[in-house]
Formats: structure tokens, C-alpha cells, sequence
């Protein structure tokens, strides 16, 4: 049997909600302080730009170096900005997937998703978009996955 790649996904964009704000805050303050204070603009400058670099864009950056990929066979979890990690799970060792989901979650429809590999092993996949739907399609490759 090939192998299909059936989902490809990524944590919750929600995430990038507060460094959003941020970064707007960030540049109205610089546009309001910038203009005010001619002599000071460098230092107003380097000030905002180390915040936007910290605030805005490592979040995005961690967001983005984050992924999950669901196939037939097994599930790939790849993470790191600066260092990489890559797991990858066989669906035919897994024993159970569990779904936590906090409030916050449960009102946009992601939770996390820990797949149980026996033992004390297991593999979390963190804010996933859709959980109750990732968490089905998972049992269903679990059990197909399983020798008969």
C-alpha cells in the first residue's frame, strides 16, 4: 500500500493574536514618539525594532517552524526555529489518542491531541485546528493500521 499524505496542519493561528497586537502597538508608538522626538529617532528606532524582531517576529517564526503531518502509515511532528526536531510515530504502534482542549480552545474548535506509544511515550500534537475531526481520522488510521 503507498503511503498518502492526508493531512497537513499547523498549530492555531490564534497564537499569533497577541503579537499581533503587539507589533501594533509597536508601530503606533513609534510613529506617534518617532516624529516627536527628532534628536532620539535612532534609538526610538533600534528600541521598536528589537521589540517588533522579539515580539512579533519569532512567534511567527515559531509558528511557522512548527507543523504536522498525517499520513496513512504515521504521523510526522517537525519543530524548532533554530534547531529542528523531527518525530515521527507509526500509527500501528500507537495504543490511543486522547484530546485535552481548555476552554479557550473549545470555543475555536482546537485542542491537543496525545497520541499514548505505551509505556510512558507519547506524542502530543499542541492546539491542533479541528481536534474532534484530526482525532477521528486518527482512529480510523490507528485501526487500519492494525494487523488483522
Amino acid at each position: 500500500m503507498r503511503e498518502v499524505v492526508v493531512a497537513r496542519l499547523r498549530p492555531h493561528v490564534r497564537v499569533l493574536f497577541w503579537p499581533t497586537v503587539l507589533l501594533l502597538a509597536v508601530c503606533a508608538a513609534y510613529g506617534y514618539f518617532g516624529g516627536r522626538y527628532v534628536d532620539g529617532w535612532p534609538a526610538i528606532a533600534a528600541a521598536a525594532g528589537v521589540l517588533v524582531l522579539v515580539g512579533w517576529v519569532y512567534p511567527l517564526l515559531a509558528w511557522l517552524a512548527r507543523n504536522y503531518t498525517i499520513t496513512t502509515r504515521r504521523t510526522v511532528v517537525r519543530s524548532g526555529v533554530f534547531v529542528r526536531l523531527r518525530r515521527e510515530v507509526l500509527h500501528s504502534r500507537v495504543r490511543s489518542v486522547t484530546m485535552r482542549a481548555t476552554w479557550l480552545q473549545s470555543l475555536f474548535r482546537s485542542g491537543d491531541l496525545e497520541a499514548d506509544l505505551g509505556g510512558d511515550q507519547e506524542v502530543v500534537l499542541r492546539d491542533v485546528p479541528g481536534a474532534v475531526l484530526v482525532q477521528e481520522v486518527l482512529h480510523d488510521l490507528i485501526e487500519a493500521s492494525r494487523p488483522d
